[in-house]
């Protein structure tokens, strides 16, 4: 079902008391003011929300599609609910509560290589509440990473917004020398029975160490440890190193709202059509099939 609420958005401009109202989602707390994040194809300006680079499981509400500046998308839209469609890319599932991942004879021997690559490396890891964390904590825990993949200071805001009333795991590890070789920072959640990888910053001067995977290993064994089915490993489509991890694949669903004319719509290399069909575009509520 296709809704025309580009109109509405823009009749209904945020007044005073719209701005001052916080909105709330299951994990998320909004207004007009702070919802969007601009982003860019090429030069053509576009708006992804505020938890778009960091967060799993975006919740939309009518309400908060009528007031969101054009073009719209949202990505990770709750695989449940009833928005969205189905983009190219999945999550990548790792069932690390089962016994059968980690003896898997292929896995196993890999592991076993990285833990010996590794081994002079010391790992520490913390749980802290999400309500404790701050936007700079979050920063220097991944800033490099943010500038490398334009991650935008609001997005990290959305993070810390997210977080609120879940757990963090904070994984690290120096070498001898005292270098930090890697943070890791995952979201727990419980109502998934699975813990979020939400990003990884690792120090290029060890690249030959591969820190990356090492750190989806660390994450994915504190998962297991702490009685969790699932490590989400996000979007995978891109990653192709995450597959030696990867058991099962979750869809993940969209929506985008345009106009028709706009130039990110004219634009056939934009996520506009990389992620969806022209027939798909302001398609807010899911097609299910009978």
């Amino acid at each position: 079902m296709s809704i025309d609420l580009y109109s509405s958005a823009h009749d209904h401009a945020p007044t005073g008391a719209d701005t001052a109202e916080v909105q709330k989602l299951l994990h998320q707390t909004w207004t007009p003011d702070n919802l969007c994040v601009e982003s860019f194809h090429e030069k053509t300006k576009y708006y992804t929300s505020r938890w778009d680079g960091l967060c799993p499981y975006i919740d939309v509400s009518p309400e908060m599609l009528a007031v969101a500046k054009r073009p719209f998308i949202v990505y990770a839209l709750p695989p449940e609910g009833n928005f969205g469609v189905p983009i190219n890319d999945k999550y990548g599932m790792v069932h690390a509560g089962s016994p059968e991942f980690w003896t898997d004879e292929r896995r196993a021997r890999k592991f076993k290589e990285l833990d010996k690559l590794c081994r002079s490396f010391t790992v520490t890891e913390r749980v802290v509440p999400g309500r404790e964390l701050t936007v700079e904590d979050v920063f220097k825990l991944g800033s490099e990473h943010f500038d490398a993949y334009e991650i935008h200071d609001r997005e990290i805001a959305g993070f810390v917004d997210y977080v609120q009333n879940l757990d963090v795991v904070i994984i690290q590890a120096h070498a001898e020398n005292g270098d930090l070789v890697l943070s890791d920072v995952s979201i727990v959640l419980p109502e998934r029975n699975q813990v979020y990888g939400s990003f990884c910053q690792w120090n290029v001067a060890y690249k030959n160490r591969s820190p990356g995977i090492y750190a989806c290993l660390l994450a994915a064994r504190w998962t297991q440890k702490n009685g969790y089915a699932y490590y989400n490993l996000g979007p995978v489509g891109d990653y192709g190193y995450k597959a030696l991890f990867v058991t099962d694949h979750e869809p993940i669903f969209a929506l985008a709202l345009t106009e028709a004319d706009h130039p990110l719509a004219l634009d056939t290399t934009s996520p506009l059509h990389t992620d969806f069909k022209p027939e798909e575009w302001n398609q807010i509520y899911r097609v299910r099939s009978a």
